[in-house]
């Protein structure tokens, strides 16, 4: 009731009541009033509506209005924090020089306030959302912080006074179950409903989300208040579940626990009755689907181990806060709630709870994400949290100890990836038992399980708690057996049939997933490994790997050989052992043989590494190829810079750590065979290969030595330094290619503490590439290619520190090591070291740790020895399949062996037993080096050469041959000899094995079913030693037969041969083992004193001689295509460079007409199609390649030089009034207003904007061959980067783009001969002349080709611009418009000419757009057409120009346009396309002089008007010499004329007397009378340059007035402009004419005429906008401006840097008529061609027509780079010469020829 009176009250007064009851000290009636009314204004079942929500506001304020009260609070506002909250695509900064956690970053205004000069910092776009950390000293350093958070505001705020608030207390609680209880209302659960619709019930909820964020902002009070009443428990008790007589809050929280109890939780009183503890909704529903077995049996292992087993399945809420967090969960993250919930965090005790509510539900946070269908957006939403909580080390240990956060994580991942486990196929699929994840699952597939190990990671860059995850064992194992599923995942079998039908692309799902969920947690441990004092965590772990992966052994029955053709990436548990193991031995001064188990689990371990080895080799040998492209993919991707430290660094470190202690022997065999080249491994010259097909054995062998000089060279884990390692990588990829800066950065290997953006200590990372490599600065290259900034490889580090080891090792693309190659040949060859064909360079490496001394071993054993031996045998007697490379691996073994002498110096006493298995006396390679093998047992096919003339031994008889012989026939069977030492050891261990051992006997090696011929031993006789070979290899390398002579090995000296061929590597071997071993160099002295040729094997049948040279041939036919490839590329690549070079000269223009030809004889074209020359005929036109387009370059001209700035706050702008192209609109218009429509039409030129430019590239074709020429594009389905339908297409010579075809007029090319003749008639001689020829009828051509070709040219030239630009008359249409549309063509082409010659003709002849220029030929089709609109003669400019005629014509209803307002170079254009073509020289001289004196009349009266009343005065009454050639009487004249009519004059007010406000003196008035004439000389003598082909001869500055005027006989003298004049009347009485005209009409519009009489034709050369040196400038003006015509913010911003626009790009809201707002304002601004700047990726596009480019980037950082997209986000600044180039390219019309990347846009930009 009381509720009721209370509503009807007015809001205001309600609330000052109440509060002023609530104040009391009794407040029980106040209280009571109040809960009433919330009870009928908020009541839930009314909805969500604005009238509860306005109740709430007034009620808060307590009477007073929400605006103030949210002031008053603000006042209060005690926070230290900025702790601003951004959502995804949010542009901040993040400043690692300030930073503590990584994770740092801060809002644009923090940082722009703050100092980070001189920092790293980075611009980047927020991808999950974040919040400033400006103020909060646990993340970044208090030096970072801005202005306004430095100061610790906390001190000087007043407190709260307690009734400002009061109110606040009563209300927001009220107010925060309504939202609770709308949650619990509106939720379904997904099952139940079909049509479920969450975003509905939110959308109700916004404006009460949006007013709680409202609050958050009033800043600390408000939140404190805030938190107060979400963390109490008692107020949540009292309302949530409702009083007993409220039967809708009872059935609410009834809904609330059928919430909780359908999400397969329990609520904690539940649990106790023992309802469902042993089987809970979520344990065993989920695992139905086909694992059962598995997945059951699993888990209840699992929860055995984890300390509390309701991690998974309890939730219980003491207060709103966590209710609140549970329906933000149950309804996916609501960006609203999200934001809310962080805006609270400022505050310090809300940080803590809901922190711990967050680790509390984060188990249900988990199951909610892998349900959700929007995975992808919550998963943003939850980092977005967590990464807040999370980065704060103190936050994170404390709810580590107090909520066992760690135990959840890890209870969780495991949870999570049980979902999706299979059962491994690995090794033996029917008794494995092992289980791994599924990489085809959704889960891994999109990547869900992302936030929990991004969160996972950040945890554990935490010192305090990683510690706590090494210290506890009930974290480890459940970890490790985490780390096992992953363990084998993604098997490849190889295809072995045919190819698979479907390429699975789950690789990627696969290496992702070791990468972030196995590799990042394992860095971030050992970062924390790093100190001897952590030495029992390292062996922990190292015990842990152990164990588990014994047990990963037996899950998959592993004995001792891999199973075959099946292959996986993914070892983890191999990886960790092996990171871990190098850890401690680097770091923590552990010794390796503590950490390392028995020799039999050695053995194990190294099976699967080296499997992986071999695998690559098979890949790229090309035996995978049945299995798809995904398996090249994988072999790459495994190399690759952001994997290969996490995946084969520690794998070949694996196996250097086996190597080191497992018999070198068996490790040696272990190899060949893995990588199945055994059976090449024989004397013989020929062999069977069980496994390989012959063209497989040699790069599979290569592979195998590749893989002993990587394994036995490489120190990145045995002893190099952090430094060493980074120098090393940079080196290895800046010697691939040259680098940028950031690519170099991508791709070092990070040392990944994953949370680390920054290479390790990457101060050094600028210092170490300043010691290795020079910056090339960006340069341009004739192209118009635009280059980066490189950096290349210092001279000293191609000659020291190339190592192609580490280049193979680190190269993604086999065709990188080639390049390196290359590139240190060119090297050599530059710095003349070397010339010839260099092999890779041998390196000195750096000292092993002693720990792993034992590797050395691999490279002095009898095995290893025997193969050297074999292969050198085998290359010197050119057996198939050896290669250049495989010698040099050979030798670079062998270099190996003699650098790394083995350490105990025991002589070996030889038995004789043991001698019939081993060749060689003992294991040190140089003493082995000159041991003599004499005879060899093999065994060969019967077919093979090497059966003739020896005895035989079948393979199966006992042996018969003498003792003696046998002693020296050495057999060798690695496969026996494997077989043999690993029984050794298993024997040694246990002997049961012994029969487990051999499943498969060693003869089904040797024996495959049904092999061709039978194998018989042969016994070989050798009789050479590893020297000899050497020695004759070199002569055989060499050619000569004594290559080596004794004197050589006197001076020798090894360190001269460091780099070299085949030759030197041979000789540096020589030297080393000469100098190191006295009985060497005896020997060596013998071998080259006996020196023979090589001996064929005895007899060789002529079938391996037909092989081998088939071999040859392919090779040599092989060299013979490269070098052609090479030289045709050669040749393109000099045409193209000709052909593209904008400034050079063109040496096939047909433009040079006028040279060396008789003079009557007809030019000839040379047509690039049909290639015949010959002259253009009437019925066989020949024509120029041309290339239309509209332009308005001219029209952007202003008055002044410095261009326009881009306007980077409100308060500047653009103003476009003073363009060329607007004040010759509005003159047009203006004359149009007076004077008659048809005679204004010809007194001015259009095509200002929108005027079409013609360019050719100068070369000619027959008009019918180019037809057929775009039948044939037509019919061409490629897709080409233009549009044959519009005509398009590119010359069939230097594929330049066109469009459009000009025909050459047959007959000659200049007006040569008796048209030069210099002519004596006199002046008026020729005007009459003149007028003759202009009379003459236009003859109509006769209907012939050529005369078709010329108007479809003409056509084309119209269609080429928009109707808009051509139609200025009154009647569109008519034969005016097309008349002036025509000689604007002409006008347009040459005021572009002058603008590309600089703007004037000092330059002379010589210009790059007069070689492209095709005015001539233009001027005729012109002309051609334009003669057939006759001008009516009444109407004649000429006769006006000319004669003095008493009487007007006033007989129309408008009169004519007077002289003096005409366009003088438009009037000449008109006279010389309209009178009969070609036209002798003395008539065009006569025109432009007439026109001539017309020009200065107009400047004198320009001048005039812009005298001051006493200046005009003092001028017109001076005595002046009466003569027509000087300007004073001429002045004084003109104006007397001018001053009769009384108003002319009379408008100088006051404006034009402040810009005449300096003096006139005769020499300023001269140079401006010269400047207003200049332009009409320039346009007379650049059409008598093309017409006549008279030169243009250059000059200085000062002197070009002058000299034009004598170009164009004009009788004058350098020192007057008014000397040129000649009359051929009165002069003064044509003025007085010409002023009597004017003065006639001036009565109606004073205005007007002056702006028409004072017009300056002189205009500034085109500009675009001038651009601010940092980008950040206009990054941050105009990334969120708004659009001007939609008013919102454009998702994609672009600026037009012709004009300054602001437009929406591919903005929907603002297209018209479906065109897209980019490419109408192109339209509408530039003709077509638009030049746009994209602010959110900082590159330009350019539209031209119906295409677009990306032009690249005119802003680079401080390496000179660009960053398209700002996906570094570093600062960038303006490069000059880049924007120099785009204005180059936009002012000349040439962004089609010089870039190269067009596609079409369909309007949508």
């Amino acid at each position: 009731m009381m509720a009721a009176s209370l509503l009807r009250r007015d809001k205001k007064s309600t609330a000052a009541h109440l509060k002023a009851d609530l104040k009391r000290t009794d407040n029980s009636s106040g209280l009571r009033q109040l809960q009433e009314l919330l009870d009928s204004v908020l009541h839930p079942e009314r909805g969500s509506e604005p009238e509860a929500l306005e109740w709430c506001k007034w009620l808060l304020a307590g009477g007073d209005g929400f605006d103030e009260f949210c002031r008053t609070v603000r006042s209060y506002d005690n926070a230290t924090l900025c702790g601003l909250v951004w959502t995804a695509n949010f542009v901040a900064y993040r400043c690692r020089t300030c930073g503590i956690s990584p994770c740092m970053s801060l809002c644009a205004e923090c940082f722009n306030n703050g100092d980070h000069t001189g920092h790293d910092f980075n611009m980047f776009r927020s991808q999950a959302g974040g919040a400033c950390d400006c103020g909060d000293g646990n993340v970044m350093r208090e030096s970072g912080f801005c202005s306004r958070h430095r100061l610790k505001t906390g001190e000087n705020v007043p407190s709260v006074p307690r009734d400002l608030l009061l109110m606040s207390e009563m209300v927001l609680p009220r107010f925060i179950i309504t939202i609770i209880q709308y949650l619990r209302d509106g939720y379904t659960e997904p099952e139940s409903a079909a049509d479920r619709d969450l975003q509905k019930v939110l959308q109700q909820l916004d404006l009460h989300i949006s007013f709680l964020e409202e609050l958050t902002k009033m800043g600390g009070a408000m939140r404190t208040v805030l938190t107060k009443i979400l963390t109490n428990q008692q107020t949540f008790k009292e309302l949530s579940m409702g009083q007993e007589e409220n039967v809708y809050a009872k059935r609410n929280y009834e809904k609330y626990l059928s919430a909780l109890k359908s999400s397969g939780l329990l609520s904690v009183e539940e649990k106790g009755t023992g309802a469902g503890a042993t089987d809970t909704a979520a344990g065993a529903g989920e695992d139905q689907d086909g694992l059962q077995g598995v997945g059951q049996r699993k888990r209840v292992k699992l929860s055995s181990s984890t300390k509390d087993p309701s991690i998974m399945d309890t939730l219980k809420h003491k207060c709103f806060l966590e209710e609140l967090l549970f329906w933000t969960i149950k309804y996916e993250f609501p960006q609203k709630m999200v934001t809310f919930l962080l805006n609270m965090l400022p505050d310090q005790d809300y940080k803590i709870t809901f922190t711990k509510t967050f680790v509390q539900h984060y188990a249900f946070i988990m199951k909610t994400l892998m349900k959700s269908h929007e995975s992808d957006t919550m998963s943003n939403r939850i980092v977005h949290i967590s990464v807040q909580l999370f980065s704060n080390e103190e936050l994170a240990r404390h709810v580590t100890e107090e909520c066992q956060l760690l135990d959840i994580m890890v209870t969780v991942l495991i949870y999570m990836m049980e979902s999706c486990l299979i059962k491994s196929e690995l090794q033996d699929e029917e008794s494995n038992h092992h289980v791994v994840v599924n990489c085809g699952e959704a889960l891994l597939k999109n990547n869900t399980y992302w936030p929990l190990v991004s969160d996972f990671i950040n945890i554990l860059s935490h010192q305090s708690v990683a510690k706590r995850f090494l210290e506890d064992q009930s974290l480890l194992l459940p970890w490790m057996s985490f780390v096992s599923f992953f363990q084998g995942m993604n098997l490849n079998k190889r295809e072995l049939n045919e190819h698979v039908e479907f390429e699975s692309q789950t690789y990627y799902a696969a290496f992702a997933a070791e990468l972030e969920a196995c590799a990042q947690p394992m860095w971030g441990l050992l970062t924390h490994c790093k100190v001897k004092e952590t030495q029992e965590y390292t062996k922990t772990v190292v015990q842990y790997c152990l164990d588990t992966l014994q047990m990963w052994f037996d899950a998959i029955g592993f004995v001792d050989e891999p199973a075959l053709n099946q292959l996986t990436f993914h070892l983890p548990l191999h990886r960790y052992y092996a990171m871990f193991l190098s850890k401690g031995v680097k770091c923590q001064g552990l010794d390796l043989d503590s950490l390392l188990p028995d020799q039999e689990m050695l053995m194990k371990i190294m099976v699967h590494p080296l499997q992986i080895q071999a695998s690559l080799s098979e890949i790229h040998s090309n035996m995978w190829v049945r299995n798809g492209l995904q398996i090249k993919g994988q072999a790459m991707t495994y190399v690759q810079s952001h994997f290969c430290n996490s995946m084969i660094d520690p794998d070949i470190y694996l196996l250097q750590v086996c190597a080191s202690r497992l018999d070198p022997d068996y490790f040696i065999s272990s190899v060949f065979e893995r990588f199945k080249v055994v059976d090449l491994l024989t004397m013989a010259s020929q062999h069977q290969n069980a496994v390989l097909d012959s063209e497989q054995e040699r790069p599979m062998l290569e592979g195998a030595l590749t893989f002993l000089v990587i394994l036995s060279s490489l120190r990145i884990h045995l002893g190099m330094s952090d430094d060493e390692i980074l120098r090393a990588e940079m080196v290895s990829q800046l010697c691939m290619n040259d680098r940028t800066h950031s690519s170099l950065l991508d791709l070092i290997p990070e040392n990944p503490n994953p949370k680390s953006g920054v290479v390790p200590g990457s101060c050094s990372f600028e210092e170490m590439l300043s010691a290795v490599a020079d910056f090339k600065a960006p340069v341009f290259e004739p192209g118009g290619s635009m280059q980066q900034g490189m950096y290349t490889p210092k001279a000293e580090v191609w000659e020291k520190e190339f190592d192609p080891i580490m280049v193979i090792l680190r190269t993604v693309y086999r065709r990188d090591v080639q390049s390196a190659m290359d590139r240190y040949s060119a090297f050599l060859k530059q710095s003349g070291i070397q010339t010839g064909n260099p092999w890779p360079p041998y390196k000195e490496r750096t000292p092993l740790h002693p720990c792993y001394k034992g590797l050395v071993r691999l490279l002095h054993c009898k095995t290893l020895h025997i193969v050297i031996f074999t292969l050198l045998y085998k290359i010197w007697m050119d057996h198939q399949n050896m290669s250049e490379h495989v010698l040099c691996m050979v030798l670079y073994l062998i270099e190996l062996g003699l650098d790394n002498p083995v350490q105990d110096d025991k002589v070996e006493e030889v038995s004789i037993e043991h001698c019939h298995d081993s060749w060689f006396p003992g294991t040190s390679l140089l003493s082995n080096l000159h041991h003599v093998i004499n005879f060899v047992r093999v065994r060969v096919p019967e077919t093979a050469p090497e059966v003739d003339g020896l005895f035989i031994l079948p393979a199966y008889s006992p042996s018969v041959v003498s003792p003696q012989n046998l002693r020296e026939a050495q057999v060798f069977s690695l496969v026996a000899e494997r077989r043999r030492k690993f029984q050794e050891i298993i024997n040694r261990s246990n002997h049961e094995a012994s029969q487990a051992v051999r499943p498969k006997s060693s003869s089904s090696r040797w024996l495959p079913p049904g092999s061709p011929p039978q194998l018989v031993t042969e016994i070989l006789e050798i009789g050479e030693s590893m020297l000899s070979l050497l020695v004759k290899l070199h002569q055989k390398l060499s050619g000569k037969q004594n290559s080596l002579s004794l004197s050589w090995l006197a001076e020798v000296d090894p360190a001269h041969h460091a780099h070299g061929d085949g030759l030197t590597a041979i000789e540096r071997i020589l030297a080393k083992a000469a100098t190191r071993s006295r009985h060497s160099k005896r020997c060596l002295q013998e071998i080259c004193g006996k020196v023979c040729p090589p001996i064929p094997p005895k007899k060789n049948s002529p079938g391996d001689k037909k092989s081998m040279d088939k071999e040859e041939r392919r090779q040599r036919a092989r060299e013979r295509q490269q070098k052609l490839l090479a030289e045709f590329a050669s040749r393109q690549k000099s045409f193209m460079e000709t052909a593209m070079d904008v400034e050079s000269p063109e040496t096939d223009a047909v433009m040079d007409m006028g040279s060396a030809e008789p003079l009557d004889s007809e030019v000839l074209y040379d047509c690039v199609i049909c290639g015949q020359s010959g002259p253009s005929t009437e019925d066989r036109p020949t024509g120029l390649v041309v290339l239309l387009q509209a332009s308005s370059v001219l029209g952007h001209r202003c008055r002044s030089d410095t261009p326009k700035r881009l306007p980077i706050t409100d308060e500047e702008h653009i103003y476009p009034e003073d363009t060329c192209g607007a004040t010759h609109d509005v003159r047009l218009s203006l004359m149009q207003r007076y004077f008659k429509d048809s005679s204004c039409l010809q007194s001015v030129s259009i095509g200002w904007d929108g005027g079409v430019y013609v360019q050719t590239c100068g070369h000619t074709l027959h008009i019918d061959c180019h037809k057929s020429y775009m039948e044939s594009l037509r019919n061409d389905q490629v897709l080409q980067g233009f549009s044959v339908d519009k005509g398009e297409f590119t010359c069939p010579l230097c594929r330049q783009f066109a469009n459009s075809v000009l025909p050459c007029r047959p007959g000659r090319g200049m007006e040569t001969g008796a048209w030069h003749a210099p002519s004596n008639k006199s002046m008026s001689t020729l005007v009459k002349e003149v007028k003759d020829l202009q009379e003459q009828l236009g003859i109509f051509p006769v209907e012939s080709n050529l005369s078709k070709e010329m108007e479809s040219v003409i056509k084309d030239i119209k269609n080429t611009t928009q109707k808009k630009y051509m139609d200025y008359g009154k009647n569109p249409g008519s034969p005016d418009n097309d008349f002036l549309f025509m000689y604007s063509v002409a006008r347009t082409n040459l005021e572009l000419e002058l603008v590309h010659r600089g703007g004037n003709l000092c330059s002379g002849g010589a210009s790059a757009a007069a070689k492209r220029s095709c005015l001539n030929q233009l001027f005729h089709v012109l002309a051609m057409h334009m003669r057939l609109y006759s001008i009516d003669s009444a109407y004649n400019p000429w006769t006006r120009l000319t004669q003095i005629n008493g009487q007007m014509y006033c007989d129309d209803e408008r009169p004519e346009v007077p002289m003096l307002f005409r366009d003088v170079p438009s009037l000449l254009i008109i006279f010389i396309l309209t009178m009969p073509q070609p036209l002798r020289k003395e008539h065009f001289t006569c025109v432009v002089k007439v026109l001539y004196s017309l020009q200065y009349t107009q400047a004198l009266a320009a001048l005039s008007v812009r005298f001051s009343r006493e200046e005009r005065l003092a001028w017109s009454k001076k005595n002046t010499p009466n003569s027509d050639k000087s300007w004073e009487s001429l002045l004084c004249h003109m104006i007397s004329e001018l001053t009769k009519a009384k108003d002319v004059y009379d408008t100088n007010s006051e404006e034009t007397l402040v810009l005449s406000s300096s003096v006139w003196s005769p020499q300023s008035i001269e140079f401006s009378l010269q400047q207003f004439c200049l332009p009409f000389l320039r346009l007379s003598c650049l059409l008598q340059h093309h017409l006549y082909g008279d030169s243009l001869p250059g000059c200085l500055v000062e002197e070009e007035f002058s000299l034009l005027a004598g170009c164009l006989g004009l009788a004058g003298s350098a020192q007057s402009s008014a000397a040129c004049l000649e009359w051929n009347v009165n002069a003064l009485d044509l003025i007085s004419q010409w002023c009597s005209e004017e003065i006639y009409f001036v009565s109606g519009f004073l205005e007007s005429l002056q702006s028409l009489l004072g017009q300056d034709p002189q205009w500034a050369a085109p500009r675009l906008l001038h651009l601010p040196d940092n980008y950040n400038t206009i990054f941050q003006y105009y990334h969120r401006k708004s659009c001007t015509s939609c008013g919102k913010t454009p998702k994609d911003p672009a600026l037009c840097l012709v004009c300054g626009a602001f437009v929406c790009l591919k903005g929907q809201c603002c297209k018209q008529q479906g065109v897209c707002e980019c490419v109408l304002h192109s339209q509408h601004c530039g003709a077509a061609t638009g030049i746009f700047l994209l602010i959110n990726a900082s590159v330009i596009i350019i539209i031209r027509g119906h295409r677009f480019c990306l032009w690249g980037s005119v802003y680079l950082d401080a390496h000179g780079e660009e960053d398209r997209d700002l996906r570094r986000g570093k600062p960038l600044y303006l490069c000059e010469e880049r924007y120099r180039v785009l204005e180059q390219q936009w002012v000349s019309h040439t962004f089609d020829h010089i870039n190269k990347r067009w596609g079409p846009h369909y309007n949508g930009l």
